[in-house]
C-alpha cells in the first residue's frame, strides 16, 4: 500500500471517518491507484477547494468559533439580536405606559376630529346669518342715522360686509382652535 487507509487519514487530518469517505467522492483526496490516499497531496487539494472556516472547524476550533473573523461575525449578529430584542422590549414598555398608541385606533380618532371640524364649519353659515344681519342693520342704521326702512332700500358697502365676515370667521376659528385630542 502506497498511501493511507481512510482511517489513518483520518487520524492524520483530524476528520471523521464519513467526512472523509465524503470528500473522496466529492474528488478533494488524491487517491493511488491501489485505493490508498496520498496525505500530502490531499492536504494540499483539500485547503484549495475547502472552505477555510469549514477547515478551521474540523480541526477542533473553539467552540464552535472557526477564528477572529468568523466569532467577530457571530458577536455582530448576536448584538444585532441583542439591540433588536432591547427596542422591542422598550417599545411594549412604552406601549403600557400610554405612550404609544394604537394607529388605527388613533387614525379613528383623527377622522372623527375632522368630522366634527367639518361639521361645524359647514354649520356655521346657519348659525351666524341672523347675527351678521342683526350687524349689519346697526352698522347701516349708524352709519345713516335713520332706521332702516322699506321703501328706501339700503345699500352695503362690501367693506362693512367683510369686516363683519371677519369678526365671526376669526371667532369660528378661535372656537375650532380649543378642540383637543385625546388618544387615551
Amino acid at each position: 500500500m502506497e498511501g493511507m487507509s481512510e482511517r489513518e487519514y483520518s487520524a492524520h487530518s483530524g476528520l471523521s471517518r464519513g467526512a472523509i469517505q465524503k470528500a473522496r467522492k466529492a474528488g478533494r483526496l488524491v487517491v493511488y491507484g491501489d485505493g490508498s490516499i496520498n496525505a500530502a497531496a490531499s492536504d494540499m487539494r483539500r485547503a484549495e477547494m475547502t472552505d477555510p472556516d469549514q477547515q478551521r472547524r474540523s480541526s477542533g476550533g473553539d467552540s464552535g468559533f472557526s477564528g477572529p473573523a468568523e466569532s467577530s461575525s457571530y458577536l455582530k449578529a448576536r448584538t444585532a439580536l441583542t439591540v433588536y430584542q432591547a427596542q422591542e422590549r422598550q417599545l411594549a414598555i412604552q406601549k403600557k405606559k400610554g405612550a404609544l398608541v394604537d394607529r388605527a385606533r388613533a387614525e379613528t380618532l383623527v377622522f372623527r376630529l375632522a368630522r366634527q371640524e367639518r361639521d361645524a364649519w359647514v354649520t356655521w353659515p346657519a348659525r351666524v346669518a341672523a347675527l351678521m344681519a342683526a350687524d349689519m342693520a346697526t352698522e347701516v342704521e349708524r352709519q345713516t342715522g335713520n332706521p332702516v326702512r322699506p321703501e328706501r332700500p339700503v345699500i352695503i358697502e362690501t367693506a362693512i360686509l367683510q369686516r363683519v365676515l371677519e369678526t365671526h370667521v376669526r371667532a369660528q376659528l378661535d372656537a375650532l382652535a380649543d378642540l383637543r385630542i385625546s388618544l387615551a
